[in-house]
């Protein structure tokens, strides 16, 4: 089978799992305009593929995901400028629609979605991992709201999926303050499912999980996904 190359992600099929890697590890993985695209089109891909029955989302390096590249902010203010205020506003509008769906491609996936996060996990990928069905860690894992200290509105998903996972409360405290969250508490919280001593423990931990969940009836699989 042809799989699909990305730029910024690795992706691998093997036994029914989908292993799909942020791949910027010199820039903790920030997503940059190729990457949120790129997402969209791996999870679209193994939502179609039958050969893929369950998917791990995991991040290269010392960090998950550090969020929306900085450097993408500022191509976005070059994007949406226009003498005309209104139409600098609607291709904003445009482009966060844009961006709220790569992620919902993961939701959309019918293929049950676990993500392995480990160091960072703050800003756009705190949306990005919300979108996944179970969320699993390493000790040294950090969750965060951080789109309140960039005077910025987390508006891809997390304020809608987050509160389904902590409640209401917690979620507004988290985006109203941006404080870090540890594994542990995020544990307690409901963010995480499970947390694991190292990388390499929680890397085997969900690749057994992975096989389990390949192991099954797909079909059955299907009807219990969240779309």
């Amino acid at each position: 089978m042809n799989l699909p190359t990305f730029s910024t992600l690795n992706l691998s099929l093997a036994d029914g799992i989908a292993d799909l890697c942020l791949n910027r590890p010199e820039k903790s993985n920030a997503m940059n305009d190729a990457m949120w695209q790129e997402i969209r089109q791996a999870f679209d891909w193994i939502d179609i593929t039958p050969q893929a029955r369950v998917a791990i989302l995991s991040g290269e390096g010392k960090n998950f995901c550090a969020g929306i590249d900085l450097a993408m902010l500022g191509n976005i203010q070059q994007k949406i400028a226009h003498p005309d205020g209104a139409r600098s506003r609607e291709t904003l509008r445009r482009l966060i629609i844009d961006l709220q769906d790569c992620l919902n491609s993961i939701e959309r996936c019918h293929k049950p979605v676990i993500a392995a996060i480990q160091g960072a996990c703050v800003g756009g990928a705190l949306d990005m991992v919300t979108c996944c069905d179970m969320r699993y860690a390493s000790a040294d894992a950090v969750f965060s709201i951080k789109e309140i200290d960039l005077g910025m509105v987390a508006d891809v998903g997390t304020l809608q999926r987050l509160p389904h996972l902590i409640g209401q409360g917690m979620t507004r405290e988290l985006a109203y303050t941006g404080r870090q969250v540890d594994a542990s508490e995020a544990e307690n919280l409901g963010l995480i499912n499970r947390i694991f001593a190292s990388n390499s423990a929680l890397t085997a931990a969900v690749h057994e999980l992975a096989q389990t969940i390949a192991a099954k009836s797909p079909l059955a699989i299907r009807g219990l996904t969240k779309s």
